[in-house]
């Protein structure tokens, strides 16, 4: 299981880059391997306010459908077309390709909330 350093995450298993006042966030390499093969993906709008810890979208797999929770608060300023459109993308590249979408942070304290790596590794066993 690959849990990158430079990332922070939510014991839903979504990862989290800030970048400023933004955030791209994506599922983990945990949240892949139990999902197993996925097959569908389901993200926020364009221009939607979201709320942190709130389900913003759904992931499907051949095995489960799992929600996709939100680790911060702000507005989606963007959504990865491709992983839309071929969804194995978050099986083979959970932390590049298959970035889910980016938020313009709303309430910059909720980054002090989010866990950083070996946080989540305890979490993520």
């Amino acid at each position: 299981m690959t849990i990158p350093a430079h990332l922070k995450y939510i014991d839903t298993h979504e990862w989290v880059k800030v970048e400023g006042d933004e955030a791209v966030i994506g599922l983990t390499d945990h949240a892949q391997a139990a999902l197993g093969d996925v097959v569908y993906v389901e993200l926020p709008r364009m221009g939607q306010e979201i709320h942190a810890q709130a389900s913003v979208g759904v992931v499907e797999s051949v095995k489960a459908a799992s929600e996709i929770y939100s680790p911060l608060s702000g507005t989606v300023l963007a959504i990865n077309h491709e992983v839309v459109t071929d969804p194995s993308l978050i099986n083979s590249d959970p932390y590049a390709a298959a970035w889910l979408y980016r938020v313009r942070i709303s309430h910059p304290v909720e980054v002090d909330l989010l866990l950083d790596a070996a946080a989540y590794e305890a979490i993520a066993g």
